[in-house]
């Protein structure tokens, strides 16, 4: 019964939509290019590259690699194993939905149980160093300091919560992996391979959702400010983009955008089903991390713009 009532409802949203696309073609039309305007400008120059470098970081176990006393800091910290760490750190790196990403690709290997698979995508969810200090600070904002105020608040909350939600439960090191038998060469076709796809899907992501954004705001005839949250709810990169155009104080544009990249998006959130799909990582947590992050990375966004005086 739940079933039939479910594909109900994607049936009845699926032939609006459509209907949509015929009513409104010019603005789907502007919306989707603008979309893939974000995906080929923003997008692939942020997150293709490290797609690449951090599966073959993977490949050749970057774990048996990193210091000691790196490991040892981290573990006290969040209590966490060797191969989370690795998945933390690259994913501080890389951005989202890397995190989903690499947490799959250790999890498919075994070199991570479903616990600590559901643990780390908690508090892994880090946006693209370079899409915040250089695509919203400069792009968006045209301001370095704010680009540097919510970088360190969304990073700051991440491992607040990771340590709010660190386990009592010792967890144990899984690196026994046998060195990888595959040339360079191989290694590089594939990882470029899974990162084509990914970027793709990811554009695929934005289209909609972009597309989905626009029919609503139309529809509902929503003024700029309501708007500029829809926006940013369904896709963050046009969430934030509109919220800096709106007529309000900096610290108000600075504490929604912190909590626009602590939530993701709708479209984040996709990405991530997309890429733990077929196992039993469960999304719940992802979900339940985002909006712990994102109650912390608006306190400290606030805090820090209220005493510099943005």
């Amino acid at each position: 019964m739940k079933d039939k009532i479910f594909n109900s409802i994607i049936i009845i949203i699926s032939l609006f939509v459509l209907l949509e696309l015929f009513i409104k073609k010019k603005v789907i039309y502007s919306a989707i290019l603008y979309a893939l305007n974000i995906w080929v400008k923003v997008l692939i120059p942020s997150l293709f590259p490290f797609f690449i470098i951090s599966d073959i970081l993977i490949n050749y176990n970057i774990t048996s690699y990193i210091p000691r006393y790196i490991k040892s800091f981290l573990k006290k910290i969040f209590n966490i194993s060797d191969n989370q760490i690795t998945i933390l750190l690259l994913s501080m790196i890389s951005g989202f939905p890397s995190n989903a990403r690499n947490t799959r690709t250790l999890y498919d290997n075994n070199l991570i149980t479903l616990e600590e698979a559901d643990h780390i995508l908690m508090f892994s969810h880090f946006a693209n160093p370079m899409f915040i200090l250089t695509t919203i600070a400069l792009f968006f904002f045209k301001n370095k300091e704010i680009g540097i105020i919510l970088f360190i608040s969304h990073y700051l909350s991440n491992m607040i919560l990771g340590f709010l939600i660190r386990s009592n439960k010792k967890y144990k090191d899984n690196n026994q992996v046998s060195m990888n038998t595959d040339s360079f060469g191989n290694i590089f076709v594939k990882s470029i391979k899974k990162s084509i796809d990914t970027i793709l899907m990811i554009c695929g992501i934005l289209v909609v959702f972009m597309m989905l954004a626009n029919i609503i705001i139309t529809t509902f005839n929503f003024n700029v400010y309501n708007a500029a949250i829809i926006k940013g709810i369904f896709e963050i990169t046009i969430g934030i983009e509109a919220i800096c155009k709106l007529n309000i104080s900096n610290i108000y544009k600075c504490v929604i955008s912190s909590c626009f990249l602590a939530f993701g998006g709708i479209s984040v959130h996709v990405q991530v089903l997309s890429q733990i799909a077929n196992t039993k990582i469960k999304y719940s947590y992802f979900l339940l991390g985002r909006l712990y992050q994102l109650i912390i990375s608006g306190i400290i966004t606030f805090i820090i713009c209220y005493f510099i005086g943005i």
